[in-house]
This record gives C-alpha cells, sequence and structure tokens, in this order.
C-alpha cells in the first residue's frame, strides 16, 4: 500500500509544479471557452513553435527549452517592430506588441541587473574562469541558470565585461 500512496504524492507534486506545455494547454482551452481569439491565436502560434522544434529534433521538449522557443519567439517580434516601426506601419507594429505581450506572459520575470552581476560572479567562482578564453566555459553554465530570466546578449556582454575587467 506504500508502493502507492508514494506514487499518489509523485503526481500530486506533478499537477502543481504545472509544466510550461500543460499551462499553454489549459490557457489555450480558457481562451476557446472565452472567446478570446487573439490570445488563442498566440497560444497556438506558440504550440505550433514549440510542437515544430520537438520534430524536427525529434524530442520532447522540458521547461528550459519551451523558455528557448518562447525568447526567440519574443525577439523575432521585436524585430518586427523595429521594422515596422521604421517602415511607418503603427497597425502592424501594434499587432505584434500585443503578440509579444502574450508570449512574455509565459516567461519568467526578468532578473535586474545587480541579480545577473551576481549570478555571473558564482558562475567565475564555479568555474574559476579568468580571461576571455573561459567565456564559452562561463556561458555554458550561465545559461540554463538564466534563460528566460535575462536577455542572454547583455548577459554575454556584462561577462566580457568582468573578464576583461
Amino acid at each position: 500500500m506504500t508502493g502507492f500512496s508514494h506514487f499518489w504524492d509523485a503526481e500530486l507534486t506533478k499537477e502543481t509544479d504545472m509544466s510550461l506545455k500543460t499551462q499553454l494547454t489549459d490557457d489555450m482551452k480558457t481562451a476557446m471557452k472565452a472567446g478570446e481569439k487573439a490570445r488563442l491565436g498566440v497560444i497556438r502560434l506558440i504550440n505550433a513553435a514549440i510542437k515544430q522544434k520537438e520534430v524536427d529534433e525529434r524530442v520532447e521538449l522540458d521547461d528550459a527549452a519551451v523558455l528557448a522557443v518562447l525568447e526567440k519567439m519574443v525577439k523575432q517580434r521585436r524585430d518586427s517592430i523595429s521594422q515596422y516601426d521604421a517602415a511607418g506601419r503603427e497597425d502592424l507594429s501594434t499587432i505584434e506588441r500585443d503578440e509579444m505581450a502574450i508570449i512574455e506572459h509565459y516567461l519568467p520575470a526578468k532578473m535586474g541587473e545587480a541579480e545577473i552581476a551576481a549570478a555571473i560572479d558564482a558562475a567565475i567562482a564555479q568555474t574559476g574562469a579568468t580571461g576571455a578564453a573561459d567565456m564559452g566555459k562561463l556561458m555554458g553554465v550561465l545559461k540554463p541558470q538564466l534563460a528566460g530570466k535575462a536577455d542572454m546578449g547583455d548577459v554575454s556582454k556584462l561577462v566580457k565585461q568582468k573578464l576583461a575587467g
């Protein structure tokens, strides 16, 4: 009987610690029922991007990989917004901004510069990085920790500054 009890506890843990894919599926159903067409469309785009990545790589994406897909989608929208703004297409820019807001809802809260600096310092201490040659090793440690929580381009710049200084 204890084996079953242990199994049940594991199932409860899964339920409370919902994966991003599960959350997206639940939110898609909610948006369908509520008739939120714009939100539903964006969630379907997200699910399609996740499914495409899974098919291409023949793997089941975990939350970290889903976050990477979401980050890429946000970056694509930022690029589109800047191009639409430059072309004077405020109508298209607004659509992209709305989509980006929905996608960002699924990303964790962004870390402040002080938090990022602390993570970099900890990674430097962990890896023993001393110079620019250790940049790849350092980024390899930081990327899983900061994915979705910080712009990795900004993190890279900060790492370069720390290693140079």
